[in-house]
Formats: structure tokens, sequence, C-alpha cells
């Protein structure tokens, strides 16, 4: 601009030009806040992002305050969603069940869980190879990750699922039965292992679910309840936003983000944190973005909701194409 005199008419244009592109670039915490009710399963695999997200303020500065509900199980976390009890949830594989069934409207992808599930046994009962499962008892989360692992774990060595006895169990209550010695092998996920590894030094993990990746994924992520998502998909947007934020420190900062994120894992180590790191495949937001708007997300998803509804005997499922939403998290990472 010359040295030449504005006039009155000119300065208020001006700044009337300023304020608008000051507010378009205003950070988000300037955003009317949202008062969010999330469900979530405290394993790293689920809960993870949610931590190093808020303890990095990436929700914070989208106008997010999340109100915090703990549940053991994926399956808990929906049913709690569905008494109207959350507004959203972050589960593992069960999202592929629940929203099928009409259950919520997924949003969010939080991971692939490559090695997160593991099928343990213990060799003092009779168990010292996948072949010795045939009439023996393990114990597991029905329609959860571990459960779907299990089911391909016993197949690919010529076991079907009819052959064992599924005791089906919170994984909390599943592990102190192993531990006890009332069942003999169990399915279960990161990071319960580390309790199974601290009190049966002489158990045996046979598998995990590394072995049948990348031939399949089983995906953890976020969903809505259904009349949530319709009145509030600019919150979800910004939760989105808010979570790339966390994502891509994790994907860069791989050390780092376990070690400030064993302070809400106690009493595991920073060791076993960064394990259970390593037990999923994270993406940069930039890798997501290319896997939803290819057909990617929608093809792993859809793969392990046809598992469910096989096994549940049930016709007529939603297809994943109708139950996730790819366009929120597209307009949001672009």
């Amino acid at each position: 601009m010359s040295a030449r005199l504005v006039s009155r008419r000119q300065l208020l244009r001006h700044g009337a030009a300023l304020t608008v592109a000051a507010a378009l670039r205003a950070p988000a915490i300037a955003q009317a806040r949202a008062k969010v009710r999330l469900g979530y399963v405290h394993v790293v695999a689920v809960d993870g992002h949610i931590w190093t997200g808020i303890d990095r303020g990436s929700f914070a500065r989208e106008g997010i305050d999340f109100e915090l509900h703990e549940f053991n199980t994926g399956p808990e976390v929906f049913e709690a969603m569905m008494r109207d009890e959350l507004d959203v949830a972050s589960a593992g594989g069960v999202i592929s069940n629940y929203l099928a069934l009409g259950r919520g409207r997924g949003f969010l992808i939080n991971d692939i869980e490559v090695a997160t599930a593991q099928l343990w046994v213990r060799p003092s009962l009779g168990v010292n190879k996948l072949a010795d499962l045939r009439g023996k008892r393990i114990a597991t989360t029905m329609k959860t990750t571990a459960h779907i692992f299990l089911d391909r774990a016993l197949r690919a060595n010529n076991i079907t699922p009819s052959e064992v006895k599924i005791v089906n169990a919170s994984m909390p209550d599943a592990v102190k039965a192993f531990i006890a010695g009332e069942v003999p092998a169990i399915a279960l996920w990161v990071p319960f292992n580390v309790a199974v590894r601290e009190a049966l030094p002489d158990a045996v993990k046979l598998v995990d679910a590394s072995a049948f990746y990348p031939q399949s994924a089983v995906l953890g992520g976020w969903a809505a309840r259904t009349d949530y998502y319709a009145g509030n998909r600019d919150v979800l947007s910004r939760i989105i936003r808010g979570w790339i934020g966390a994502n891509d420190h994790m994907v860069r900062n791989p050390a780092a983000a376990a070690e400030a994120l064993q302070a809400h894992y106690k009493p595991s180590r920073p060791a076993d944190i960064a394990e259970a790191l390593k037990a999923q495949k994270l993406y940069s937001a930039r890798e997501w973005r290319r896997l939803y708007a290819d057909g990617t997300v929608v093809k792993w998803l859809q793969e392990v909701s046809d598992f469910f509804m096989t096994d549940a005997g049930v016709t007529g499922a939603l297809h994943a194409s109708d139950y996730f939403d790819t366009q929120l998290y597209l307009a949001a990472a672009g």
C-alpha cells in the first residue's frame, strides 16, 4: 500500500476484510465447544489416539471436550451407546459387527490390529501346539478382534470351531480363568498378554494375528449413535481433525508417543507400550486418505462383517459402504 492517506471508508472496508480473514485463520478453540460422551476400551490400539490427542491438546484446539467412559470390551461400549449413555464409541474389530447390524454409524479408523490378538496356551495343562486344542476349552471375548483371530487360527490349522469349546467372558475374566488354570488356552488382545506373561512364565504364545496379515485386516475405529451422527456431523469432523493431530504425532514419533502414553497404562512399563504400538499398524493421515478414497477401508471392514454375520447366522446386514461414512474423513483430511 502506498504512503498516501487512506479514506475512512477504505479503512473500514480494509478492516472488515482483515476481520473476515482473521476469523478464517482463527484457531478452532474459538468455536463453540462441544461436550462429547465418549466410550472406549482401555487398550493402546483403541485409546492411544484419545490420550495422545488429549495430552497434546489437538482435540481441545478443535473445541472438543470429552466426557470419558471406560469399558472392558467393545460389546460393552456399543451396548452403552445403544442405551443412549454415549454419543461416540471407540473400539476394536467389534465395530464391524455392531455397525453391520445398524447400531451406529462409523466415521473414523484408528489402525489395523496386525498383531494385537494372540493365542496363549499352558503346556502344563496338556496344550503344546494348535492340534492339541481339539476338545479343549478356550477363553476369549466373543464378537471381538480376539474372536475373529481365534477362528482364523483354528481354521488355518484344520480345526473347525465346533471342535473346541469357546468360553465367552469379558477379557479381564478370561485372563483370570486362564491364570487360575480353569482353561488351558486363551485368545486375548494386547496388553493382556503382559499379565499372562508375568503370572505364568511357562505359558506359551503359539501365534498372533500377524500370521494372517495382509491377506486379511481387522480395523478398529470410531462410531456414533445414528441420531447423533445425523445431527452432529460438524462435531464429528472436528473430532477427526483432532485425531489427525494425534495420529500423525504417533506415526512420526513412536518412541516419544509410547513414553507419554505410559502414564495412562500404569503399571505397564514403557517397553510394554512400545510393544503394543508395534502390534498395530498406523498410517499417516495422508496414507489413510488414500485407503479411504480407493475403497480399501470399506473392503477390510466388509470382510470382518462377513465373518461376524456368518458366525451369527444373520442375513440382510448392512454393507460397510452403508454403515461407514468415508466422506467425513476425506473432507477433514483434505
